[in-house]
Formats: C-alpha cells, sequence, structure tokens
C-alpha cells in the first residue's frame, strides 16, 4: 500500500494531470485497507484470509458532460494514462446539466479528529482464531445443537482519502472487529439455522465470542418445530434485528436518487406526517465509534447530524450534489461512492428514537400475534409502497412468546405501517442501521 502519510499529495498530483488532459474540474478518491479473517468449523480452521487492496478512482468534468475511471494501484507513473482516458471517456457521454463538483465541499483539509473510528490494536491470525473458535464451541454446547456452520472473526482497516480541484482534501482511517457464529439445530429435514453476530470499531466494545455463540446456538434451537400460523390480520412485532429492515425501507423511499426520479410512494410527503408523534429518524455520521461514522462524505461535505423525521413529520430528503441539484436543494452530507462509480445518496449510522415501551408491555394486550425474529425474499414496490415479505419468528398468545413459526408472508403498505408503528424502549447502537423492537397493528399474515 501507498505511504498514508503521502496520499493527499498523490490526489493532488492526479487532479494537476487530468486538468492537464483538459478536465474542467475533478476529484480523486484513494481507498487502501487490509483484512483478516478466520472460519472455523467442527473446531477446524475451515477458512483463513489476508487480503490488500490499494483501488483509485479519479472522476472529471468536461463543461457537463463526466466519467469516471478507476485503477487497483496509485502509480504515479500511470497517472497521465488515467487521466487522458478519462478525460477521453467524459467528452463522448451525453451532456448532463446537473453534473458538477458539489459546491458544498469546502476548501481546507478535513480528518476524523474526535469520532475515535480507529483502533491501533491489530489483532493476528492466533487471536482471530481462538475467537472463532470460542464462538462455535459455545454455540455448539447448547443442548439441540446439531451441527455447525462455523464460527469466523474478522479484523478490517480502511484508509480513505478524498481531494477535489476545487481545494478540498481529507483523509480518515476506520478499523473494525468482529465475531460470529450460525450453526444448526435438530435432525434431518427439521434441521433449523441460526446465527449471531457483532461488529465493532474498537476491539474493547465487541461482545464476548462466547455469548455470540452461546446467543446463536439458543435461537436456533428455539426454532425447531416450526408451524404455519393461520392465514389472518394480526398485530406483528419485529424483533430488533429485523426492526431495522422497516428503516431501510424508509431510507430508501426518502432518498434524493428515487425522489428526483420520481419513483417514490413519499415523493409529495414533505413536511407531512409519515410516523406517529414522538418518533425521530436520524442519521448520526459524526456518532463516536459509530460503524459507518466518517467526517466527510464522498463529494468532501462535512457531514453533521441529520434529522429526517421530527416528531414524526418528514423533513429532509437524503442527497448528494446531483440529486441535491435535481431538486433545487442542497446537499445533505451524504454522499457515499466507491472508486469506480460517481456519488450517490447514502446514509450512515441511521437510527429511530427510542420508544417509551419496554417490549414485554408492547406485546402484552396481543391475544394473538405474530413475533419476527427473520425476514427473507422481498416485494417492495418503491412506487405504491406495497410491502410484502418472507418470515418466519414465533407466535404471541395472550401476550408472551409461544411456539415457533415459519413459512409464512407479511403484507401491507408501507405508507400505512409506518403510520402506525409503536417503538419499544430497546433501541441498541449496533448494526449501523439501527431500531428497536416495534409493532404494527392490522397486517395482513399469510400462512395456513
Amino acid at each position: 500500500m501507498e505511504d498514508r502519510t503521502d496520499t493527499v499529495g498523490l490526489l493532488a498530483e492526479l487532479i494537476g494531470r487530468a486538468a492537464r488532459a483538459g478536465a474542467d474540474a475533478a476529484d480523486a478518491i484513494l481507498v487502501s485497507g487490509t483484512a483478516l479473517g478466520v472460519q472455523v468449523r467442527q473446531g477446524r480452521t475451515e477458512e483463513l484470509e489476508r487480503s490488500e487492496h490499494n483501488d483509485l478512482g479519479l472522476r472529471v468534468f468536461v463543461g457537463q458532460r463526466s466519467a469516471v475511471v478507476s485503477a487497483t494501484n496509485a502509480d504515479p507513473a500511470s497517472f497521465d494514462r488515467l487521466a487522458a482516458r478519462a478525460v477521453a471517456m467524459a467528452r463522448v457521454v451525453p451532456e448532463d446539466r446537473n453534473a458538477a463538483l458539489c459546491p458544498q465541499a469546502a476548501p481546507g483539509r478535513f480528518d476524523a479528529e474526535g469520532l475515535d473510528l480507529c483502533d491501533d490494536a491489530e489483532p493476528g491470525i492466533a487471536e482471530l482464531t481462538e475467537r472463532a473458535g470460542t464462538a462455535e464451541a459455545a454455540a455448539l454446547a447448547v443442548p439441540g445443537v446439531s451441527n455447525s456452520q462455523g464460527g469466523s472473526a474478522g479484523f478490517n482497516r480502511t484508509d480513505v482519502t478524498l481531494a477535489t480541484s476545487a481545494g478540498f482534501a481529507g483523509r480518515y482511517a476506520r478499523t473494525s472487529h468482529s465475531v460470529s457464529a450460525s450453526v444448526l439445530a435438530g435432525q434431518g429435514t427439521a434441521m433449523q439455522r441460526d446465527y449471531d453476530y457483532h461488529g465493532t470499531v474498537h476491539l474493547s466494545d465487541l461482545d464476548d465470542a462466547a455469548g455470540i455463540g452461546r446467543s446463536a446456538g439458543e435461537k436456533a434451537v428455539a426454532r425447531l418445530n416450526p408451524r404455519r400460523p393461520r392465514t389472518g390480520r394480526m398485530p406483528v412485532i419485529y424483533d430488533p434485528r429485523v426492526a431495522n429492515s422497516l428503516l431501510g425501507h424508509l431510507a430508501g423511499a426518502i432518498n434524493g436518487a428515487s425522489i428526483a426520479r420520481g419513483t417514490s410512494f413519499l415523493k409529495e410527503r414533505m413536511d407531512t406526517r409519515i410516523l406517529p408523534a414522538g418518533i425521530d429518524v436520524v442519521d448520526e455520521p459524526r456518532r463516536p465509534r459509530g460503524p459507518r461514522s466518517k467526517p466527510f462524505d464522498g463529494e468532501g461535505v462535512r457531514t453533521d447530524t441529520l434529522f429526517l423525521v421530527q416528531d414524526g413529520y418528514l423533513r429532509s430528503w437524503i442527497l448528494d450534489g446531483r440529486s441535491g441539484r435535481q431538486l433545487g436543494l442542497p446537499s445533505t452530507g451524504s454522499a457515499a461512492r466507491g472508486t469506480s462509480s460517481p456519488p450517490s445518496p447514502f446514509t450512515t449510522n441511521l437510527r429511530f428514537s427510542n420508544g417509551l415501551t419496554d417490549p414485554a408491555s408492547l406485546m402484552g394486550d396481543i391475544a394473538e400475534g405474530i413475533y419476527i425474529t427473520e425476514m427473507m425474499g422481498s416485494a417492495i414496490n418503491g412506487l405504491t409502497g406495497d410491502y410484502s415479505r418472507g418470515a418466519s419468528g414465533f407466535m404471541i398468545r395472550d401476550g408472551v412468546l409461544a411456539e415457533p413459526v415459519g413459512e409464512f408472508t407479511v403484507a401491507g403498505n408501507l405508507l400505512d405501517m409506518l403510520l402506525r408503528i409503536v417503538p419499544a424502549n430497546d433501541l441498541v447502537l449496533r448494526r449501523g442501521t439501527d431500531a428497536p423492537t416495534l409493532r404494527i397493528d392490522d397486517l395482513m399474515v399469510a400462512g395456513a
């Protein structure tokens, strides 16, 4: 990999060569990193991987035309060729009146000071192997667990540098540590699978590997001998690990690219109520140790807390520079990009606000309902909000969890569903897109 202390200068040189090749403006991004991963299955190391990458991307503007090129190394000897290719490509593509550097990217240098995104402790293979083995062993020790798909542990460090011809330059690094386990319970065709996983920026925040494994085993055993629920309308409660999918659907519906195309069921809903009173949806790109935190976005705009929904009212789209120009609005600092594609709007650390009721009380008055722990498939109509997803979980009977259920579908309309959400008070920030336990009444369940 390139020397991390010289990456800003390296990109400045590339941008200069793009200007000499005929670009009116340009930006460049360098993403380099190291990844370590170990998988242990049945007590034996099954996979061991170490990889390094050093990816370079250049975006150029020639009038109102733009193009992106990428390379897998940052060798200055190739810069003239890379710049010439980008400019040649830009000259032959159609004009785009929204093609430009984002004007909100202020000149100057930026870093991740105060965000605490980098853990200096890099684990070795032996440490990762022990962690993965501990997770699997704890899962296999749960009575009823019959087989393993493996315990895994990993470490990743990513360094990002971005520079623009308008004078912006920024660099930050992020680390991540992870541990997971996936196991099977039961025998033959009656087997059930489940998992648990945790990932953090700092190793000191990572859940105990044995606890992750034990949780995976207990979840798998609890799913044995599922039935199909009856077909009918009933209350549905989403466990936190699937409740965040509803937040993901909401984020997709208020993504600036979807709004600009007119393909969202929320396109006419700005400043109207889309969630019950008291509920906020917040994107927090500057949360210390956040799994997706970053000091600036993919166009060099300084990030800041973004209230998308306040007290139930939709207050902002998720915008990058291009979608903002299409809608006549400034960027919200939400551009994400890789090295081979232009920026697009995306969230960072997105969350629902916490509720007031604990999960037990949330389901306490339900005579018959569904508690969902896993979802599969997706039939979401972004234009109408129609929603249909396969699911599995548990019946709720007389206010408590009862027998496991599977092979059913939950259906409704997202606009109506969002307005009926009731959150519990168990929000935990651990996934990057986070929601507490959520209840929605009167959903259609298609089962037996």
